[in-house]
């Protein structure tokens, strides 16, 4: 039963103060979007004739701040018209109690005269009266305008916290054919913004928080009347979702506490269990469609190849961020090098059977293997030819010591038609080619000669390719599918031919050329492109002493490679009681470094498991993350001393599934069956003995390495991050992102609006 007390207290609850909304206004559309819609704001110009005059709220609930950022909207938008007296006028009022004229319609004749006069204006303060500042302009227009004789429009910037009505006065406004926007600041109530602006709303309701946008979507309503247009022809007005979005702060019961009520009885109160609130932060949402306009930018054609980053520079440069193998060229397209000293003569077909078409054809490829392969310390010389009936050196050998000197020069070899009398060529070549070159012959470097040919020879071939062969000249020939038997036997091997099926497909047949060149100065595969693991069993099992053997032997096998970027890059892995990355692909850019490297990795011990420092290569060292290329052929050699290989099956298989070749040099007197079952193909094993006879079958192992040449596919290893998909592209490949990530692989993370749910802190009820 309730109790009664005497009156002899007053309380008094002192209630926090309600924080204000905070709006956002966000349109939704990827980043390289919304770069464009601020890109093309700068690129939009109003050059008709039409009164243009900004109503500023200067009012307390705006405040300084918001003012001065109202100002800067208005600023912004003033540099997009073509300000004088003839064309458009602009003119500003700023209320608060009461409307006060700032400068007028005809005050100022040019831009930086109203942009000047902006500047210059006062933060007012006092209430926000907005249905007298639109009675103002009702009675007495819109000061210093034309009087309705040119497009009237007014633009409203303000909180939309008007002290009285204002939805009938903006009506009355706009029948008398003045366009209204309503432009957002600071904190609006967006329904008063609605009732201010012209139809359709969502084109005349925009938010100054957001300048660039708000100028876009300001001007693009103005285009569809034609006062304004864009720079660039091929701009469009587009619609995007977007939303109107506040924090508010709303009340939730937070339970019941004892509390004192009046009763009837006099001089007494009722003692009870009254409710009690605390106060949250919640985001509301308000869907709607916001209409920009956005221009083709540099980046749309996707110039950036091999899962490079454009970067627009302005409305129509960019610049690539490739990824480390292929950062010598612009577009990220696949870079060589030249490291060894070497002169080339390119001899190109320039008779009538290969016609102007696969002329030009051969002189692009001449081009473009110049500037993927040479450099400016470049070791390598070339000279260049063309022959038909007759021979002409268009270029020649080391004439042109910078490259693009060089490059230019390619222009001028011109087509001549004729018969193709390829064996006449050769044989000149072989007497006179390399005579402009003028080192000793004691300081001579490798002299090679590149036939490029579409077409059979018209006169005898191989008395003057053994005449080019004897002389010392590593003959190579490039061309089409038709002409591989005589290229086969102009050069005396199918090796030293490279044949493209589709004339589309000769470009990317340089980096087969390039592997052909550098060949000689020592064995092994130094010139082949690959990325090369070794992993070796650093446990108990194996000891110390073994350890250090097989440290040795991978020294001796790296020593076979031509260890660089652009080539050869080797990775370590060791596994014991744990799996430890001794260092990945791209840790060490020279052989010596990786020589020095692989000596001072670390013998583990404990119980090792091939499994996992398979799975531990994976995913953590044969990835495009990690410094694995695209399109570059992959293989691991495990060294181990064949325990704990009894799960590594799967793992290995999986590796093969993903374009990796996997070999096992098991070492022991005898192999395990699930070594065997490991190794798979009964070429990927190899069987030693002893650690100390690792030497004896490193040729082997040697020869395998080379040999490792699954299907080359960009895609394999995934470049793309986050599940996105790998889809190959005419020589390159792209990611499609999974829904929520963005980035050329699919490694940023899309920030979407958050829904209508509880967000923030929680405030305690004072």
């Amino acid at each position: 039963m309730p109790s009664f007390l005497p009156l002899g207290a007053i309380w008094i609850f002192l209630f926090s103060r309600v924080p204000p909304s905070l709006p956002l206004q966000e349109v939704h559309a990827s980043r390289e979007t919304i770069g464009k819609i601020a890109a093309a704001s700068k690129m939009m110009w109003c050059s008709a004739a039409m009164d243009v005059l900004f109503l500023f709220d200067g009012s307390h609930s705006i405040g300084k701040g918001s003012f001065e950022r109202s100002k800067h909207f208005a600023i912004t938008v003033c540099d997009a018209l073509d300000i004088s007296p003839k064309k458009v006028r602009v003119g500003a009022v700023q209320f608060g109690s009461t409307p006060h004229p700032e400068f007028s319609l005809d005050s100022f004749s040019t831009g930086r005269e109203v942009k000047a006069q902006i500047k210059r204006m006062l933060f007012k303060g006092g209430r926000t009266e907005t249905g007298l500042a639109l009675k103002y302009l009702l009675q007495r227009g819109l000061p210093g305008g034309r009087n309705g004789s040119v497009p009237q429009i007014l633009i409203i910037v303000t909180d939309g916290k008007s002290q009285g009505q204002v939805a009938l006065l903006a009506n009355q406004l706009r029948k008398k054919g003045v366009t209204v926007f309503a432009v957002g600041v600071r904190f609006p109530r967006w329904e008063e913004l609605h009732a201010l602006a012209s139809e359709p709303a969502e084109q005349h309701v925009l938010s100054a928080e957001h300048v660039e946008d708000a100028t876009n979507g300001l001007l693009s309503t103005l285009s569809s009347s034609a006062l304004c247009s864009t720079a660039a022809s091929d701009c469009r007005v587009e619609a995007h979702p977007c939303e109107h979005k506040t924090l508010e702060t709303i009340r939730e019961l937070a339970g019941a506490a004892p509390c004192w009520r009046g009763a009837p009885q006099a001089d007494t109160v009722l003692a009870t269990r009254c409710p009690f609130y605390s106060w949250k932060r919640v985001f509301l949402s308000h869907p709607a469609t916001c209409y920009r306009t956005t221009c083709p930018g540099p980046c749309d054609s996707q110039p950036c190849q091999n899962g490079g980053t454009c970067i627009p520079e302005g409305l129509d440069r960019y610049h690539c961020l490739c990824p480390l193998a292929f950062r010598g060229d612009t577009n990220c397209a696949q870079t060589l090098s030249l490291e060894c000293r070497i002169d080339i003569l390119f001899l190109l077909d320039s008779s009538a059977s290969t016609a102007l078409e696969g002329f030009l054809r051969a002189k692009a490829f001449v081009k473009r293997f110049v500037q993927a392969v040479l450099s400016e310390d470049s070791q390598a010389r070339v000279g260049v030819a063309s022959y038909s009936r007759e021979l002409a050196m268009a270029v020649p050998i080391g004439k042109y010591q910078d490259l693009p000197d060089l490059v230019r020069s390619l222009d001028g070899i011109v087509f001549s038609g004729g018969p193709t009398l390829t064996g006449k060529a050769l044989h000149w070549v072989a007497e006179h080619g390399f005579r402009t070159a003028t080192r000793t012959s004691h300081d001579r470097p490798q002299r090679v000669v590149v036939l490029l040919t579409e077409s059979y020879s018209q006169d005898e071939v191989a008395g003057p390719a053994r005449h080019v062969r004897g002389r010392d000249l590593l003959l190579l020939g490039v061309g089409s599918e038709d002409v591989q038997v005589e290229l086969e036997e102009i050069t005396g091997s199918p090796g030293h031919v490279v044949i493209y099926a589709e004339p589309q497909d000769l470009l990317n047949k340089i980096p087969e050329l390039q592997g052909k060149l550098c060949v000689w100065p020592r064995s092994g595969c130094p010139a082949q492109s690959m990325d090369l693991v070794f992993l070796l069993d650093a446990s108990a099992a194996v000891g110390p002493g073994n350890f250090a053997q097989m440290q040795s032997f991978v020294r001796s096998c790296t020593l076979q490679f031509d260890v660089n970027p652009d080539v050869m890059q080797v990775g370590l892995v060791v596994y014991g009681r744990r799996v430890q990355t001794a260092f990945g692909l791209d840790a060490h850019l020279t052989r010596t470094a990786v020589l020095r490297a692989m000596s001072q990795a670390p013998f583990l011990g404990g119980t090792g498991s091939a499994g996992t420092a398979l799975l531990h290569i994976y995913d953590k060292v044969m990835t495009v993350q990690k410094g694995a290329r695209p399109g570059v052929p992959k293989a691991v050699v495990m060294v181990t001393g064949g325990r704990g290989a009894e799960d590594a099956v799967v793992p290995a298989q999986k590796l093969r599934s993903n374009g990796v070749s996997v070999l096992v040099v098991g070492v022991g007197p005898v192999l395990s069956d699930a070594l065997r079952r490991l190794a798979g193909p009964r070429d990927s094993l190899i069987h030693v003995a002893t650690y100390s006879n690792l030497p004896f079958h490193q040729d082997m192992i040697i020869k395998w390495i080379c040999g490792a040449k699954q299907p080359v596919n960009l895609c394999k290893p995934s470049p793309c991050m986050n599940e996105g998909t790998c889809v190959l592209r005419r020589g390159s490949y792209r990611c499609e992102c999974r829904s929520g990530w963005e980035g050329p692989h699919c490694e940023n993370r899309v920030l979407r609006g958050d829904t209508p749910t509880a967000r923030g802190s929680r405030q305690d009820p004072a």
